[in-house]
């Protein structure tokens, strides 16, 4: 796909999702998310750029561990997200997060200004992974340290005929790129490019619990990356999308829900300078 097809597919995607994203999702990437911020390991009046940073789920935390005296700078690609999440921050009266529409490629972040970079399932939406590392090196201070978390191996990942049943009724690829992350020490290998030191990876295997078919067909279809095309079919071939999409997850019914096997891997890097 196109870088700038690419970009334009995710930035109005997400803005398509963000009103289903938290209720199908929060409990689901919440593992992940706690582990990077974990990893992260941060520090009250320490300053982190969360890119990729959606409605929040890991900035809002974040900000709680930093406190009144840090700051934190989110960014996303999608204007939508952005702008819940700078209302959820204000609703909980988190006045030192900030958010702003961005390209992870093109941060308009200052050079060695940040402790910490953190980016929660964002990398693999990117067309270039490996320049948007680079550019969380760049913002870095000295000694700073980036953690990244995507998804794992397709293999592992119950969920993943979602792109292949959608790439089938819109003629291209939704999420080229998607798993090529997960896949070995791919993610690491970018850190390195990226520039960064000290790299650790871990691999964190979960189940993704759905209630019911609905559940599982909103989170996969309506809260996530294929969002924007699901949003162009028609009722007919929706319908099919849907049976075809619980077809591929029947082996993981349990009673009238679902429990899917899914891999996350969580990487940091320290830039060192």
């Amino acid at each position: 796909m196109d870088p700038r097809l690419q970009r334009r597919v995710q930035r109005y995607g997400w803005d398509k999702a963000v009103e289903h994203y938290e209720a199908f999702w929060r409990r689901q990437l919440q593992p992940a998310q706690d582990c990077l911020l974990r990893t992260a390991d941060l520090k009250p009046g320490e300053r982190v750029a969360d890119i990729a940073c959606g409605t929040g789920l890991v900035t809002l935390p974040a900000a709680e561990a930093v406190g009144a005296d840090g700051a934190i700078v989110a960014t996303d690609i999608s204007q939508k997200m952005v702008d819940d999440l700078q209302r959820r921050a204000g609703e909980r009266g988190l006045h030192h997060v900030s958010a702003e529409r961005m390209d992870a490629e093109a941060l308009k972040l200052d050079d060695a200004s940040f402790d910490a970079a953190l980016d929660a399932l964002g990398l693999m939406y990117v067309p270039d992974p490996v320049q948007a590392l680079r550019e969380m090196h760049r913002v870095l201070k000295p000694g700073g340290r980036a953690v990244t978390a995507v998804w794992g191996a397709r293999a592992a990942c119950g969920w993943a005929e979602i792109f292949p049943i959608v790439d089938r009724r819109v003629e291209s690829e939704v999420c080229p790129m998607f798993f090529q992350l997960g896949t070995r020490n791919a993610v690491e290998i970018g850190f390195r490019e990226a520039g960064f030191q000290a790299i650790v990876s871990e691999r964190l295997s979960v189940t993704l619990q759905y209630e019911s078919d609905e559940d599982a067909l909103g989170a996969a279809f309506a809260g996530g990356p294929v969002a924007l095309a699901y949003s162009r079919f028609d009722d007919a071939v929706r319908d099919g999308a849907h049976a075809e999409y619980l077809a591929s997850i029947a082996p993981f019914r349990s009673g009238h829900g679902y429990r899917i096997p899914g891999e996350f891997v969580i990487t940091r890097g320290l830039r060192g300078d």
